[in-house]
């Protein structure tokens, strides 16, 4: 699959350049700038200039706030009276809790049942009321009797507001490495990369743009396959990877915006999170490790060039102990 990268298409009328320019002045005073760094080990391995965008450094430890921030901010008025609830599988909850904390409104977040310990007690640290449902598709359905009793929602991916803040992330690599050729960013329900992919068309022009996902959480795929938003129950080891379904707007930002969205298994995703952790010495989620599974995949195809200058978007490092041992056990036996 390759998108229609020219003309007037490069923007959606509801998300643009203006727009997630005016996100970031909004939640500036709430999130970080996270480091870019640059990896000599990967770079070997794979013949080209590599970059990590370690946005795993951002408060809550994912991108997630900064979408977050931006939802909520537009709301507030309300928020502050109604309160809010948000539906998460693990790092969307953590976002949604703070800002809520930070701004000072009440939040409800609705998680599954099989949500990691450590997800859910980060969650409630950060001050949100914690309501655990059989499944992540029972979470969105109990949201909606949430939003029917005068709760407002904040949805984990689908909103311009949240695609916008997250595409803060996609200025700072623009202004940060300026002579990027490519970019890889993982796709869950699509918030991420239709942020992110937004904001780097629209300052480089010329960047490449790949998204990735883990089989069993490859509703993007599916969905482009079937011409419109389907639904799925995932199944990936990767949780935060794991939306139902996707939204028309991340999934028309993939069309337009992406070269192409690559699938790997969920062992090629631990590999590259165990190539994370002990070369470049931070601990990511599976939803991370992807994108170094794609940059060997990709590179191995021959479809990274030689000189590229290629950015993973290193985006989460919720991850336990137990669930890291758990992986190795499954997939490094003996």
């Amino acid at each position: 699959m390759r998108a229609d990268r020219g003309g007037d298409a490069r923007e959606h009328p509801t998300l643009d350049l203006g727009r997630i320019e005016a996100a970031r002045e909004a939640i500036a005073p709430y999130v970080r700038r996270t480091p870019i760094e640059h990896s000599a080990t990967l770079s070997r391995e794979l013949g080209c200039e590599v970059w990590l965008k370690l946005e795993l450094f951002q408060k809550t430890g994912s991108f997630k706030p900064r979408g977050a921030f931006a939802q909520l901010l537009e709301v507030l008025p309300q928020a502050r009276e109604r309160g809010v609830v948000a539906v998460s599988g693990g790092n969307f909850a953590q976002g949604a809790a703070y800002a809520a904390r930070e701004l000072g409104v009440r939040c409800r977040v609705l998680m599954s049942e099989t949500t990691p310990s450590n997800y859910v007690e980060a969650t409630r640290g950060y001050g949100a009321e914690v309501e655990l449902t059989p499944g992540i598709p029972a979470a969105f359905q109990r949201s909606e009797a949430y939003r029917e009793d005068g709760w407002v929602l904040l949805h984990p991916f689908a909103p311009e507001a949240m695609m916008a803040g997250n595409g803060t992330l996609g200025l700072e690599i623009a202004e940060d490495l300026p002579d990027a050729t490519d970019a890889i960013v993982s796709i869950g329900g699509g918030g991420l990369f239709g942020g992110v992919a937004t904001a780097l068309a629209g300052r480089l022009p010329a960047v490449r743009l790949w998204g990735v996902e883990t089989e069993g959480a490859d509703v993007m795929t599916r969905s482009l396959a079937a011409g419109e938003p389907v639904s799925m129950e995932p199944t990936s080891l990767a949780r935060t990877l794991g939306a139902p379904t996707t939204c028309d707007l991340a999934l028309d930002v993939v069309r337009r915006l992406a070269q192409d969205v690559v699938v790997v298994a969920d062992e090629e995703a631990y590999r590259g999170a165990r190539w994370l952790l002990e070369r470049a010495k931070v601990t990511s989620e599976l939803a991370a490790g992807c994108t170094v599974a794609a940059a060997r995949r990709l590179r191995h195809e021959g479809r990274i060039r030689d000189d590229a200058r290629l950015v993973l978007v290193i985006c989460g490092g919720n991850v336990d102990l137990p669930t890291l041992s758990s992986y190795a056990a499954a997939f490094d036996p003996g």
